[in-house]
């Protein structure tokens, strides 16, 4: 507790301890030497899925494309990776929330499971479910972005602008890591959309 509060002090005061300095666009780079458990995938194109939030609105990661998108899956019968992953990332909101990346930061939980959770900080914080199917085929639509071969539940990290940044996978990675991830997100320019995007986006 105390090496999270000392580094949620170091963000606060605009520090990011990530191999002391900030790496700026290497943050990829930076991150996958250091956490095991992280993959960048830098992709932009996310598989389409109508969301129905908690009260019954629909929603769409779209929508957000202005804050940093934390996405992770809770479909039922996945049991305790699925709860130990959710648990985890309760803990990098709390941590998120300490500082001013608050208010750009959104967590959003795809799965019915996690709606009498108590663990969430509701402020930035949504529960979603699938209009058009099941959470275990949109987590596994997700899953397809990745080059890992795994199993695990991935949480999916999009970035102001909409782009799919990377994915933090299994119940096991480092939740400062996370932050500092988080963290680099909200210090880096947006990629510039290319022609082929900035076209289909004339069409949404």
């Amino acid at each position: 507790m105390r090496l999270l509060t000392l580094v949620a002090a170091m963000l606060i005061a605009g520090i990011a301890p990530v191999d002391a300095h900030h790496p700026g666009e290497r943050l990829d780079e930076v991150m996958a030497k250091k956490e095991p458990g992280f993959e960048p995938t830098d992709l932009r194109r996310l598989p389409p899925r109508a969301l129905t939030g908690a009260e019954g609105a629909s929603l769409n990661l779209v929508d957000f494309a202005n804050r940093i998108v934390v996405l992770s899956f809770a479909p039922e019968g996945c049991g305790a990776p699925c709860a130990n992953q959710q648990a985890l990332l309760q803990g990098v909101q709390e941590a998120v929330n300490i500082t001013p990346m608050r208010d750009m930061v959104l967590f959003v939980t795809m799965g019915r499971e996690a709606a009498d959770d108590p663990g969430w900080q509701a402020g930035n914080w949504r529960r979603a479910t699938p209009t058009d199917g099941t959470v275990a085929e949109a987590a596994r639509a997700f899953a397809a972005l990745s080059a890992h071969g795994t199993d695990a539940p991935m949480v999916h990290i999009l970035d102001q602008g909409g782009r799919h940044a990377g994915i933090f996978h299994g119940p096991g990675f480092g939740r400062i890591n996370t932050v500092l991830y988080i963290n680099g997100l909200t210090n880096a320019r947006p990629p510039e959309p290319g022609l082929l995007d900035r076209l289909l986006g004339a069409f949404r």
